[in-house]
């Protein structure tokens, strides 16, 4: 047998400037991925075969995510999802705690397999979960004081300008433009610009 080329250094593979390291792109949470389309599959009584082919895809890339291997795209989870019948959000969204910060760029992204356009989960609505939307301006000067809401209230926070200073009133977070934070508000919570021009959408979540 003939001597087999060597593999090109991993430099040389990632191409200049990249790599896993430095990438601005989070992984994909692939052991969650995995448990829960095994979870779901079997909640729904489903064979590997039956659920790929609801799915439109091959056995064997099923088999793979559900080892935790592979790179899924948005349009296959999407399909899975569907073929699943569950919100997509059920096959990636990660542990939660009461104050939850996502800074630009670090949430789990999942990239389409067709067009230069990527998804990254912040938040699932939980059952039962109503959320209303909004658009704040925030200029600099005296901060938004909040009482506690009714009880179950989550308040998550988008920054799109600017800079500002929210959360809870006992240890609120800086956030800068992509960032994402939830907390609970329920409880006394505030938000103060910290640059003039600073806009932010607000959801807010009543169980």
């Amino acid at each position: 047998m003939g001597e087999r080329n060597p593999a090109p250094p991993a430099s040389e593979a990632r191409g200049p400037g990249r790599s896993p390291e430095t990438s601005t792109t989070p992984r994909l949470p692939l052991d969650r991925i995995a448990a829960a389309l095994r979870r779901e599959r079997t909640r729904a009584g489903l064979s590997l075969s039956e659920l790929a082919k609801r799915a439109g895809i091959a056995k064997s890339t099923l088999s793979q995510l559900e080892a935790a291997n592979g790179k899924p795209g948005l349009e296959t989870l999407w399909a899975l999802s569907v073929a699943l019948d569950v919100p997509p959000s059920v096959l990636l969204d990660p542990p939660r705690t009461a104050v939850h910060v996502i800074r630009a760029g670090q949430g789990p992204t999942v990239p389409s397999e067709v067009a230069s356009y990527s998804a990254a989960l912040l938040s699932a609505s939980p059952p039962g979960a109503r959320r209303d939307l909004y658009f704040l301006q925030v200029e600099p000067g005296s901060p938004r004081d909040s009482d506690a809401h009714s009880p179950g209230t989550t308040e998550h926070l988008i920054v799109a300008t600017g800079r500002v200073l929210a959360g809870p009133t006992e240890d609120p977070v800086e956030l800068a433009p992509g960032d994402y934070l939830s907390y609970p508000g329920d409880a006394p919570h505030t938000c103060r610009a910290l640059e003039p021009g600073t806009t932010c959408v607000l959801v807010m979540q009543h169980t």
